[in-house]
């Protein structure tokens, strides 16, 4: 295969590819046993760019129970769940400060509003900005959610589609040989 950029072109789809057996899987006998639907853990080009980014996108907005909002959009599309509820953890303790500086400053732009100023770390301040803080605040957040959501849905799709085509290549090239 090629790589371009150190990075593999088929390394995308065989991260997720599943391997073949005859016997079934650990996960097929859980999904069995407790009558789950298998098409929110398949491993699929469509599953798993959708649970990539509805992911990224709740993992985005600020809110606590992120991945309640995930299990929420279930009944609505089908999507790879643990994989969505996994991404949902790129935002964490560590991450939120300046994921959420970020997002209250591109909403300020969004808005063409001046950042605070005379900002204190206690929280009577944070009460009494609470209003202009999260009105900025989400409107960055969704900004960044959507726009992240449908890039890393291409992205990754593209990538699947490609390295489909590389291997394709790949194995017609060792046929003729």
């Amino acid at each position: 295969m090629k790589i371009e950029g150190g990075f593999r072109v088929d390394m995308i789809r065989k991260i997720f590819k599943k391997t073949k057996s005859d016997k079934p899987s650990k996960i097929d006998k859980l999904l069995d046993k407790y009558k789950l639907p298998k098409a929110y853990f398949a491993k699929n080009r469509k599953s798993i760019t959708k649970g990539i980014s509805i992911g990224a996108f709740w993992a985005l907005i600020p809110m606590p129970m992120q991945m309640a909002g995930v299990m929420a959009i279930t009944p609505f599309t089908k999507f790879n769940v643990p994989l969505a509820i996994g991404v949902v953890w790129l935002s964490n303790p560590i991450t939120y400060p300046p994921m959420f500086y970020i997002e209250y400053l591109t909403g300020n732009l969004l808005l063409g509003r001046d950042s605070l100023a005379d900002i204190e770390l206690t929280m009577e301040w944070f009460k009494g900005n609470w209003d202009l803080i999260a009105t900025s605040m989400y409107t960055g957040a969704f900004f960044y959610a959507t726009v992240v959501n449908f890039c890393m849905y291409h992205l990754l799709n593209w990538l699947w589609v490609r390295s489909v085509k590389a291997e394709r290549v790949e194995k017609n090239r060792k046929i003729k040989g």
